[in-house]
């Protein structure tokens, strides 16, 4: 079954998106080519300074998911409006080329710098985390169809993994991706009925971040992972992140989960699923990029980006999680 992930982006020239841009949305400007995985983003330019970011979908996408996102957005914008959001400007329109169906849209162009781009301090996770736990309580009631889909990159999907394990390349890799499994059979299924669940953005990584030249977290972009799953999966997935490429990654980690709490408080059961659950994403995004990398050879950032996600698991295998639970109360 085709999916956002198996089918290609699409791939239009920076002259058609003026020209889109120019017919469909009676826009005239500038347009430069954004990097994005499996959608295609330009920075788009308007004579009079005005900056906007033009999003054209995978032909795989149903309208419905961008339908979720705006009305997300504007939840968020309407319960804090201080949470800086990309909201939608205008409606979401359709145009075919070569028989396939693309929906193209507008949204605002947030300042800031990404997270990617800045070394921040213990502080500084804190804040990121409580800014989490800020966007969850805005978002805390939502619901919409969209959310409640099967999808790759939700940590519920552990059958998914397990199968895709067939793609890595070491017995070394698939040992430690089944030993995650078991851990977070044993340490988080086996309790689920404790954990809440709710719609969440997903995807809080430094790619999506930004922050202020204090390293004060102000702004998320990119909501096309919501999903309706566990609450405490918007700190945990965060968490995978900060931790990558740090000597001592528990410590950003411990921080993020910190701050999330003290925001919007998190139960026994949830705060000790968290560790678990960061190990999980870090499993999806390594068996993703695996998979991916067949489909898509051509695409260097799949194999560019599992190698400090493997660093990261073979550090938490190392550890007792049960102790760093311990450690972080």
């Amino acid at each position: 079954m085709s999916s956002v992930f198996s089918t290609p982006p699409p791939a239009f020239s920076e002259k058609e998106i003026i020209e889109i841009l120019h017919t469909q949305l009676g826009v005239s400007g500038t347009a430069t080519d954004l990097y994005s995985d499996r959608d295609q983003n330009f920075l788009i330019k308007e004579s009079d300074g005005k900056k906007s970011i033009l999003k054209i979908s995978n032909p795989a996408e149903e309208k419905s998911i961008l339908d979720m996102q705006h009305e997300a957005t504007y939840t968020i914008y309407e319960n804090d409006p201080t949470l800086c959001v990309p909201l939608q400007i205008g409606d979401i329109n359709s145009f075919e080329k070569n028989s396939k169906t693309y929906f193209v849209r507008r949204v605002e162009f947030l300042e800031g710098d990404f997270l990617k781009d800045q070394i921040l301090d213990e502080t500084s996770f804190e804040q990121l985390g409580a800014f989490l736990g800020r966007l969850s309580r805005a978002l805390e009631g939502f619901s919409h169809p969209g959310a409640d889909r099967p999808f790759e990159w939700d940590v519920q999907t552990v059958d998914l993994i397990q199968s895709r394990c067939n793609y890595l390349t070491s017995e070394s890799e698939k040992k430690t991706i089944f030993h995650f499994l078991n851990e977070y059979k044993k340490n988080v299924l086996s309790s689920s009925h404790e954990l809440r669940m709710a719609i969440i953005h997903n995807d809080g990584n430094d790619h999506n971040v930004l922050v202020n030249e204090k390293g004060e977290t102000t702004g998320i972009i990119d909501f096309g992972d919501m999903v309706y799953s566990y609450q405490v999966a918007e700190p945990a997935v965060c968490m995978a992140y900060v931790g990558l490429e740090k000597d001592d990654p528990f410590s950003a980690m411990a921080h993020v989960l910190k701050g999330y709490h003290s925001v919007f408080p998190l139960n026994e059961t949830e705060l000790k699923s968290a560790i678990y659950l960061s190990s999980i994403r870090l499993c999806i995004s390594v068996t993703m990029s695996a998979w991916r990398i067949k489909l898509f050879p051509e695409n260097e950032y799949l194999s560019v980006s599992q190698k400090p996600a493997w660093e990261l698991l073979y550090k938490l295998k190392q550890e007792d999680l049960n102790q760093w639970f311990d450690r972080l109360l």
